[in-house]
């Protein structure tokens, strides 16, 4: 799968549960929430003042490693 600005952390979290660590190191503590669930990396990263971009090339990274 793809991951862009338009993934949700729930479709993150399912293709690999151990990005929860990532998110949650950078502050986003709320990934059990359902709401949180169906937030785009976009809209996570807006809320949490982060940049989208740079949010979707960490979380890439992760996945390579």
């Amino acid at each position: 799968m793809r991951i862009t600005k338009n993934t949700t952390i729930g479709e993150l979290l399912q293709m690999d549960p151990e990005i929860g660590n990532v998110l949650t190191s950078i502050g986003m503590h709320c990934l059990g929430c359902p709401s949180a669930q169906r937030e785009t990396l976009e809209q996570a990263a807006d809320v949490h003042g982060l940049d989208a971009d740079d949010l979707v090339e960490d979380i890439k990274g992760f996945m390579e490693a």
